[in-house]
Formats: C-alpha cells, sequence, structure tokens
C-alpha cells in the first residue's frame, strides 16, 4: 500500500507541472491568437495552403507576442520605462484587491524567470535548540557584517523571510540549488540523494542484528576486545564531553545575546517612550502659553 502511494504521488508530481505548463501556453496562445488583427489576417488569399492556415496563425500569433515582449522589456531598459513601471505597481498597489494578485503574480513571474542564478548556496539555520530550517545566501552583507539569508515558504517560495544572522551560525547543507527548491516546494515530500529512505534505515538495523546474533567470540579474545573496548569507550566518552561542553559554551552565548539584545530592545522602546512622553508635555506647555 505504501508503495502504490509513493509511486501515485511520484506520477502526480511527474505530471501535473507539465499539465499546468500546456494549460498556461494555451490560454496564452488563445489571447494572442485572439487579437483582432491576427484574426482578419486572410491567410488564403496571400498563398499559404488551407491546410497550414491553423499552422500559419500559430506562427504569428507566437511572433507577435515575442516582438511585444521585446518590446515592452527594451521600453523597460531606457529611463522612461523605469518611469513608467513604477507608476504603474505605484497604481496597481492602490487598488485593494488586484494589488494582492499583482504583486504576486509578478513576484512569481520574476522568481520563475530569473531562475536560481540570484539564490546562492542552500545554507541551514538553527532557529530554535535541535530544528534548522533551509535558507539561501543571497550574496549580501549588512554593514556590520551579518550575512542576509532569504527563508522561503513551503510550499510557497514567492513568500519568506530575509534574516541576517552572524556567519558561524550558518552551516552548509552540502544539496544544490535545484535539490533544495524542490524539497520546499514539495513541502518535504520529494525524494533528494542525501536523505536516507525509512525501509533502507530499518533494513540496515535489521542486518546488524541478525549479524550481532551470529557472532560468536572465544574467552581470549572477549578479553582482548573488552580491554580495547574500554579504551575506546573512555576516547569517546572524552569526545563526548568536550562535544557537550562545545555545545554548553555555543548555547550560553547565544543566551548571553539573545538577553542582550532583548535588554537593548527594552531599553531602546523606554527611551522611546520617555521621548513621547516630553514631547506630549512640552505640546501641551505650548498650548497652554498660547492660550
Amino acid at each position: 500500500m505504501a508503495t502504490w502511494k509513493r509511486d501515485f504521488a511520484s506520477g502526480l508530481i511527474l505530471l501535473v507541472p507539465l499539465l499546468v505548463v500546456l494549460v498556461v501556453l494555451r490560454w496564452i496562445y488563445r489571447q494572442v491568437a485572439g487579437v483582432p488583427l491576427i484574426g482578419t489576417i486572410e491567410l488564403v488569399a496571400i498563398g499559404v495552403p488551407p491546410s497550414l492556415v491553423p499552422v500559419a496563425r500559430t506562427v504569428i500569433a507566437l511572433t507577435v507576442f515575442t516582438t511585444v515582449v521585446l518590446a515592452a522589456g527594451y521600453f523597460m531598459r531606457t529611463t522612461l520605462g523605469r518611469v513608467a513601471e513604477e507608476e504603474i505597481d505605484d497604481f496597481m498597489n492602490r487598488l485593494p484587491a488586484l494589488r494582492v494578485v499583482y504583486n504576486a503574480s509578478k513576484l512569481a513571474v520574476e522568481t520563475a524567470l530569473s531562475g536560481t542564478e540570484d539564490l546562492q548556496a542552500p545554507v541551514y539555520l538553527e532557529t530554535w535548540a535541535g530544528i534548522r530550517m533551509t535558507a539561501f545566501k543571497t550574496g549580501k552583507r549588512t554593514r556590520d557584517g551579518k550575512v542576509v539569508l532569504f527563508m522561503p515558504t513551503a510550499p510557497n517560495i514567492t513568500s519568506g523571510f530575509v534574516i541576517e544572522v552572524e556567519p558561524e551560525r550558518i552551516d552548509h547543507t552540502g544539496e544544490t540549488t535545484e535539490e533544495a527548491l524542490t524539497r520546499i516546494l514539495s513541502a518535504g515530500f520529494a525524494e533528494s540523494p542525501h536523505q536516507i529512505p525509512v525501509e533502507d534505515e530499518e533494513d540496515v538495523l535489521d542486518e546488524s542484528t541478525d549479524g550481532a546474533d551470529h557472532t560468536r567470540i572465544d574467552v581470549g579474545q572477549r578479553d582482548h576486545s573488552s580491554d580495547d573496548a574500554d579504551d575506546e569507550g573512555r576516547a569517546t566518552g572524552s569526545r563526548t564531553t568536550d562535544g557537550n561542553r562545545r555545545n554548553t559554551d555555543r548555547d550560553g552565548r547565544r543566551s548571553d545575546e539573545s538577553s542582550s539584545r532583548e535588554s537593548d530592545r527594552r531599553e531602546s522602546d523606554r527611551r522611546e517612550s520617555d521621548r513621547r512622553e516630553s514631547d506630549r508635555r512640552e505640546s501641551d506647555r505650548r498650548e497652554s502659553d498660547s492660550r
């Protein structure tokens, strides 16, 4: 049953994006082919065979669409084009409902067409103790040396969070950008070469258990192995203690940094409150003097 569900999900992951692309292309073709200028062209009269009329209309529609897109792109490179884009964005953002659709579609197109060039290597960021999230380097840094990351939401990567963190808090994933995006877009259900399937992990555990049941050691070898195991156990315990000490020190530093930031924030809020209270009193005094 689990295999059937996994195969069905894999088929959906393969076919649904293709169907969506075909539907979008069909809609674009209908919109372009429905332009009055294209519909009124008498292709048969200019020598096009009747059997090739649909093909000719398709070629004309694609040519017109490509020309319009290239012309708009060239216009946007000019100063007047940038001003026009700002005016259009300002106008659309004034519309209560349409601005959401406009901004979402614009961001989706920018994300799709820009590909992964603007997103550098994916990294892990430990947001809470023992919990890490996937983010992407933007190639930018703040004035105080912090790294600017973009942490997308799943499965909609057009929204997310812009985070500024210290470089030492970043762990590299060892994945490509495409693999990380695939995992996010699939809400974690997509298969990755870097992960171990649950079935394989259980098989490994079973094999190790069976091997342990069939292992036999004589008395002399057992004593020698016991001494080696004790030495190795002491070495492992020492490494574990050192690792725990480093983790404790790191957690302590993070706690101190968090407490310091919280104290700074409270101090800033208190100063802002005092400033507002002083401004209010000064305003009341001036109003009283004017009366």
